[in-house]
């Protein structure tokens, strides 16, 4: 029962496990440090965010237009034109809201 005390710390701790320790305390560091740089910097869920809001911008201004286009055509007896009038004025709003959001990143 008697243990050679030569490979211990001085505060009578494994000096493995205090290299285990060390080891764990950089790996956290280091992955804080991504984690921290990620989220400051935006990320991949900021980014696929944006994506998604740019295509339901342009899906949704083409969609919008077009139906908005067909009512009028229907009602006013208009047809195309009430249609292609309507579709351009939804793709420039699209384009519109796409400008206006990506500024918002810069400042």
């Amino acid at each position: 029962m008697n243990e050679d005390k030569s490979d211990l710390a001085p505060g009578g701790e494994d000096a493995g496990s205090l290299s285990l320790e060390a080891r764990l305390k950089a790996a956290r560091e280091r992955e804080e440090k991504l984690f921290s740089s990620k989220v400051a910097g935006g990320g991949v869920d900021a980014n696929y965010r944006a994506g998604n809001r740019v295509l339901a911008d342009l899906l949704g201004g083409i969609a919008g237009g077009l139906f908005l286009g067909w009512v009028i055509d229907q009602f006013a007896g208009t047809r195309p034109w009430g249609l292609l009038v309507m579709l351009f004025f939804g793709i420039f709003v699209a384009f519109r809201n796409i400008v206006r959001n990506s500024g918002q990143g810069g400042g």
